[in-house]
């Protein structure tokens, strides 16, 4: 499971003593990178048992994991105190260098701040920084078959960079689908969700939207005598 950010609100240590033994009770392992609401320092503190995890917060916390069919990068767009996010250049060289020393290998790509702007004006006001620089990075690189997103707390795809950009909706609350460039920030309480991908060596991912909660069902399409009226 990849966890694209935001994972408490605040960046507290208690905030993050009362997730990592929620995460701990998974049957998976797990790979988070910060988003705007984290603390690099708390956070790596709180998980410092996480080999794939840089040794210090001093920087911005990037990370690859080489174990799976898919090649994982998270690429840490914090900027310490603001909302926004970019990646500097610094990081664009890593990552380059990075994905130029496996380039047969399919990679996904883990970010908090989407490199796009979304036409949800009162989060467009702080579009991530170097983005179409970032962009010339993956044209750079076929391999990369996913940009995975979080931030917006809606579902959206985007073509990027010969890739597919793309945003999970919120666990928790959901941004207001308001697409008028002055409409006040609000959210709402739609479902939170969550998204599958399933990777298929020969036909790459299928990307299915989810969302927690029960609901009435499942109920039959057919019966013995075929499809119930």
């Amino acid at each position: 499971m990849v966890i694209s950010g935001d994972l408490v609100d605040f960046g507290r240590e208690d905030e993050y003593a009362v997730l990592k033994p929620e995460l701990e009770r998974l049957h998976m392992p797990f790979y988070l990178v910060p988003g705007n609401h984290d603390d690099r320092h708390n956070l790596l503190a709180a998980f410092a048992e996480q080999v794939y995890l840089p040794l210090s917060a001093s920087g911005p916390l990037d990370w690859v994991v080489e174990k799976y069919p898919v090649r994982l990068i998270g690429m840490d767009t914090t900027i310490p105190g603001e909302h926004g996010g970019q990646l500097d250049y610094c990081q664009l060289d890593w990552l380059h260098a990075q994905l130029s020393r496996r380039p047969y290998v399919p990679t996904v790509i883990i970010l908090h701040h989407p490199p796009f702007i979304t036409g949800i004006g009162h989060m467009d006001r702080e579009p991530f920084g170097n983005a179409s620089a970032l962009e010339r990075v993956i044209a750079q690189h076929p391999q990369v078959e996913r940009l995975l997103c979080g931030h917006l707390h809606r579902p959206m795809q985007r073509r990027f960079g010969g890739s597919v950009a793309s945003i999970c909706p919120g666990t928790s609350h959901q941004i207001v689908l308001d697409l008028d460039e002055a409409a006040p920030a609000h959210f709402n309480l739609e479902p939170a969700g969550y998204v599958l991908h399933r990777w298929h060596s020969e036909q790459g991912f299928v990307s299915h939207n989810a969302v927690f909660g029960d609901y009435e069902g499942p109920y039959p399409f057919y019966d013995v005598n075929g499809l119930i009226d």
